[in-house]
């Protein structure tokens, strides 16, 4: 009959002596204890941890023990459920015998190996960047690539646009076809400059001169013109010297 107690006492004292500093017992009854297992110094003496917690059950080694993450380092939780799922292998592999120092070995060699791993993932995250960088950049200079799709919505958009303005222009004509839209005396001016002389060159061209006599206007800046004023009537001057 196989004195399971025995086995696990001195499967303990040997973890023990193995794993000294990185071997902390949890509990007697049950035996629960934990070993803490580091990887080799990656890259920038990067370095991935995890801490295991074993607990006997009372048929071990004939049954394997419970297990479980204690704590972790650097380590993804993804590359956690990948230990746990390694632990169940390597359980079911040495089954009736004892398994821990087993145990903690291939765990060591799994963090060593995703050490290399998590390298290789930052070197390919920082190459995507780069790339998408890159992408970005050629964007930039090439503008947006004329599509068939995009070339049709930009069309439907400006034909919309010009009918707009086409009927903009239409309503306006029609406005002033009708006299709804006049042209003040000042607008005329500003948009037909053959209007400044018109009334002289009519003359010109009639055979009649205009002479003007500079006396009436030299006593002009004498006056006290008020134009300002609303009230104001230039005609009203005439009429004060009757």
């Amino acid at each position: 009959m196989t004195d399971y107690a025995e086995e696990q006492r001195n499967e303990l004292e040997a973890i023990e002596s193995i794993y000294p500093d990185s071997f902390t017992v949890l509990s007697e009854v049950p035996t629960s204890f934990t070993i803490t297992v580091t990887s080799d110094a990656g890259e920038n003496d990067e370095t991935v941890e995890v801490t295991l917690q074993f607990t006997y059950v009372e048929k071990y080694p004939d049954e394997v023990p419970l297990w479980e993450i204690y704590s972790q380092e650097n380590l993804e939780d993804s590359d956690a459920e990948g230990i746990l799922t390694l632990l169940r292998q390597q359980a079911e592999e040495n089954l009736g015998m004892v398994m821990i120092f087993t145990l903690v070995t291939a765990v060591q060699d799994k963090l060593n190996e995703l050490v290399d791993e998590i390298k290789n993932r930052r070197e390919e995250e920082k190459r995507r960047i780069e790339e998408a960088a890159e992408e970005a950049e050629k964007v930039l200079f090439q503008g947006t690539v004329v599509t068939i799709e995009n070339f049709l919505s930009w069309k439907a958009k400006f034909e919309l646009e010009m009918a707009e303005l086409r009927r903009k222009r239409q309503k306006e004509e029609e406005q002033q076809q009708a006299g709804k839209i006049k042209l003040t005396g000042k607008k005329l001016f500003e948009t037909d400059h053959n209007l400044d002389t018109s009334d002289i060159q009519f003359l010109e061209d009639s055979g009649n001169s205009v002479e003007v006599d500079e006396s009436l206007f030299q006593d002009l800046e004498e006056l006290d013109l008020d134009e300002d004023d609303p009230d104001f009537d230039p005609l009203a001057l005439g009429s004060d010297e009757d």
